[in-house]
């Protein structure tokens, strides 16, 4: 009987079976490093999928209420809107939709440091003629051993 009592006669003495009080933590351990690999795996992910090499700045890091739209600028000059390349005539018209017309969302541009400066202005000009007024640059934070 588990967790009952078990009559052992042995003697004139009788000994009683006392479960276990101890939680067995292997399995919620096992459960838990799975999901930090999961956690690991899928977090690099959601970011933005374009890679650039962004330039470093000791700016404090802009707050927002709601999702940004990021701009991307890769090396060879390309321009991304999220994760899909957009030709720099239609940015303005592919923004508004995604923005439903609302031009307070605020647009994260970001550029990799081999970008002409010129490129990177005249993308910004771009949304700002089209009515978007919260542009940001991005930049990367330095490391501590870079200050």
């Amino acid at each position: 009987m588990a967790g009952g009592l078990l009559d052992n006669k042995r003697g004139n003495r009788r000994s009683r079976y006392r479960p276990m009080a101890e939680i067995n933590v292997t399995p919620l351990v096992d459960v838990m490093l799975v999901l930090l690999i999961v956690f690991m795996i899928t977090a690099p992910l959601i970011t933005s999928g374009v890679s650039v090499n962004l330039p470093q700045a000791n700016a404090k890091p802009v707050n927002t209420d709601a999702t940004p739209i990021t701009i991307t600028i890769n090396a060879a000059g390309d321009v991304y809107l999220q994760n899909s390349k957009v030709a720099l005539t239609n940015l303005v018209a592919t923004l508004q939709q995604i923005a439903k017309n609302n031009t307070d969302r605020r647009i994260f541009v970001r550029g990799d440091t081999s970008v002409p400066y010129g490129t990177m202005l005249k993308v910004m000009a771009t949304i700002t003629d089209g009515g978007f007024d919260k542009v940001a640059l991005l930049a990367q934070q330095p490391t501590p051993s870079a200050r």
